[in-house]
């Protein structure tokens, strides 16, 4: 009898685990996934909303060394944690700051041409509470947290709706009334339809709460060794040709493009440059070389063409989730997606609401 009963049991926990759930920490992870739906179109939307950045002219590897000479000899160039070049779609230098905020300077003069603050603009707000609940490394820690809760959601309801091989299209009908029957059918419907594309989007976006440990436990499990540390470097007082900088790094690595700078934070430490080349799928590029600023000498580096499948696994989790890599319509698709876990959150509480206020007696369906 206890035998029979048991699978009774473990459905009662589930549905309730899943309901509750639901209705508590569903409310954030909707929250964050409709804010990733919006991150999508990050790049448009601050074109259109500072047009200022993109009416200019795309300055070339030389001009952009001058440029970044200016740029770091001054008080916002000291700053600054990394900085991005400039490309055709943004002909500006990026600047990242403590504290999530971005200043941009101009591409061939190093001029300051904006500043966006981390705690008053609303894309970076969004930003930052798509990735770490504004509250910095403890809310990160949190929304992996909510993502997994997510990813258990999402399995527990296929696995309580799941009516057998057989049954299994004819349950899933949409029905337009009773109103308990409505929002169950579409809640089944939608969650059902929708999982390759729930699964690969929550799945990829938990892997970056936890990006260290998957890109570790990947990396060892097809048996590559452990990811290389940048080398120190002897610390002189000596200014940087930033210039030589970029030639160097690009003499390197002829077939990539510099994406991104980023700057030592304590002396002694090498500059990483990260590179993109030819088949990367990540925007920014996962190939890096270790530079000797003072010095314009390249010291080593990472090319992550070359990497191991456990890496390459790793590196294609970010361009999956941000839709970085697939086109207008994977970036259409994935930002529908986000949308989904509030549909969701809907139905659920709505048919948990028709099914309370339903007359005694009166059984589903």
């Amino acid at each position: 009898m206890n035998v029979s009963r048991s699978p009774r049991r473990v459905r009662v926990l589930l549905k309730t685990l899943h309901l509750w759930l639901g209705l508590s920490l569903g409310v954030v992870l909707s929250l964050v996934c409709m804010a990733g739906s919006v991150l999508m179109f990050e790049d448009p939307l601050v074109a259109a909303m500072h047009p200022e950045l993109i009416d200019r002219p795309s300055p070339d590897l030389g001009v952009q060394g001058k440029a970044l000479q200016t740029i770091m000899a001054s008080s916002e160039g000291k700053s600054l944690r990394s900085i991005s070049l400039p490309d055709d779609d943004f002909p500006v230098f990026e600047g990242a700051l403590p504290g999530r905020g971005k200043i941009y300077f101009d591409g061939t003069t190093g001029e300051v041409v904006l500043r966006r603050s981390g705690s008053s603009d609303p894309l970076l707000l969004l930003m930052d509470w798509h990735t770490h609940l504004l509250s910095g490394k403890i809310g990160e820690t949190v929304l992996g947290c909510v993502a997994l809760t997510g990813l258990f959601m999402i399995l527990s309801g296929v696995w309580l709706y799941w009516p057998g091989r057989r049954r299994a299209l004819t349950h899933l009908r949409p029905h337009a009334r009773p109103p308990i029957q409505r929002w169950a059918s579409w809640h089944r419907f939608v969650g059902v339809m929708a999982l390759p594309l729930l699964l690969v989007m929550i799945g990829t976006g938990t892997t970056m709460a936890y990006r260290g440990s998957v890109r570790a436990g990947l990396m060892s499990l097809f048996g590559e060794p452990p990811s290389q540390r940048p080398p120190d470097v002897p610390w002189v007082e000596k200014p940087v040709n930033w210039s030589a900088v970029l030639v160097a790094a690009q003499e390197a690595a002829p077939d990539a493009q510099i994406s991104r700078l980023n700057l030592p934070a304590r002396d002694g430490a090498a500059l990483v440059v990260r590179l993109r080349r030819p088949g990367e799928w990540n925007p920014t590029g996962r190939s890096t070389l270790w530079m000797d600023a003072p010095a314009a000498r390249v010291l080593g580096g990472e090319d992550a063409t070359r990497a191991g499948t456990g890496s390459r696994i790793s590196n294609a989790l970010f361009p999956i989730h941000s839709a970085a890599v697939g086109g207008m319509l994977w970036r259409v698709v994935a930002s529908f997606t986000g949308l989904l876990p509030m549909f969701m959150l809907v139905t659920g509480f709505l048919f948990w609401r028709a099914r309370r206020n339903r007359p005694p007696g009166r059984a589903l369906g």
